[in-house]
């Protein structure tokens, strides 16, 4: 049977990016979300959420809990990744403040970004 854990580094990350997107502290975030600061500070640690933060969390960010679950018995080179852009064309999509132009515009931004990287791995 697989063992499944929380990413909490990649949970803080993304509250991180959504707390300096809206220019909180992280006190500011604690209070908007409804949980306690304490909770946010053991993330900060890499301490794993109970499964009501846990919930509420992923709740706050509009993103499924799933996003923040890896697989420990699964070396992490043999998960296959999906491509980024795959990943992240519903969160785009399902922006109201975005056209379809606009969406062409940053997923072709994002691409251009990932063979970059790709590339400069390569040359390292």
């Amino acid at each position: 049977m697989t063992k499944t854990r929380i990413d909490v580094q990649g949970l803080y990350a993304a509250l991180d990016a959504e707390r300096s997107a809206r220019g909180l502290s992280w006190r500011q975030l604690a209070k908007e979300i409804g949980v306690s600061p304490s909770l946010l500070s053991r993330l900060s640690n890499d301490l794993r959420p109970d499964a009501d933060g846990f919930a509420t969390l992923v709740r706050w960010l509009n993103m499924p809990a799933e996003q923040f679950m890896v697989d420990l018995d699964v070396a992490p080179r043999s998960q296959t990744e999906p491509d980024l852009v795959t990943q992240l064309a519903p969160l785009l999509r399902a922006r109201q403040d975005l056209d379809k132009r606009d969406i062409a515009y940053l997923e072709d931004v994002i691409r251009a970004t990932v063979r970059h990287v790709q590339a400069s791995r390569q040359g390292s």
